[in-house]
């Protein structure tokens, strides 16, 4: 049970990340003052019509915590088709992928610096999504910081609520019990169906390329876990 705030502030919610800002380079910096007009989204707290920031009716896919953006720069650049969405709120990543997005000239991707639950829950419409990417989030490892990690019940409704039908959930994560917290977690909740089968995992999608961290999880000895889920709607 959550204990009475009693202080007369309002209490604060548990944050799954921890702004570790890190050494932003010169060219990182220039990126916000030279290219944020462009490719970035100030957090508003209103709706957004995707729509019209752009230009186009299209299928919407979502990135959650795009670390370096290198993943998201080259999915956007392979599939014109559709639009992209990132979220990460580390800065030096931020400013490394407008760079990228700008010396490819990309128009169909856009960024935000800021918590991934307000931007859901405030910025982004019911069924406005077709496919959220969660590729190695933080993984929280000391048990007492579990309470913190990305993937929770509450936050898959939340995700459930913004989904298309039939709209896809790619997780991704070398930390073997964050494997079976998210396993636990998505087999468990309503509205969400396992590609391959409850209890099971899914060999790594084309489609996804090898990312920094996990190249890192496996130099460190870590396995690689993939998790597919569609969105069945009521």
């Amino acid at each position: 049970m959550q204990a009475a705030n009693t202080s007369g502030a309002q209490a604060r919610p548990i944050r799954s990340f921890v702004r570790r800002e890190g050494r932003i380079t010169p060219a990182q910096q220039r990126a916000f003052a030279q290219h944020w007009q462009r490719y970035g989204l100030d957090y508003t707290g209103q709706p957004r019509d995707l729509d019209q920031l752009f230009g186009r009716h299209a299928s919407r896919v979502l990135e959650i915590g795009f670390g370096n953006g290198e993943a998201l720069a080259a999915s956007a650049a392979a599939d014109a088709t559709r639009d992209y969405l990132g979220i990460e709120v580390h800065r030096p990543g931020v400013g490394r992928l407008l760079n990228a997005l700008a010396a490819a000239n990309a128009g169909n991707t856009r960024l935000y610096a800021h918590d991934a639950v307000e931007v859901l829950r405030e910025e982004l419409a019911p069924t406005s999504l077709d496919e959220v990417r969660i590729w190695f989030p933080d993984p929280w490892h000391k048990k007492r910081h579990h309470k913190r990690r990305l993937i929770q019940p509450e936050f898959v409704a939340l995700l459930s609520s913004r989904m298309a039908s039939g709209g896809l959930l790619h997780l991704a994560t070398d930390w073997a019990d964050y494997a079976a917290h998210m396993l636990a977690v998505l087999d468990a909740a309503p509205g969400w169906s396992n590609c391959v089968g409850a209890g099971m995992t899914a060999p790594r999608p084309a489609w996804r390329s090898a990312t920094h961290f996990e190249q890192r999880g496996l130099r460190q000895g870590h396995g690689v876990w993939d998790f597919l889920y569609r969105h069945q709607a009521d």
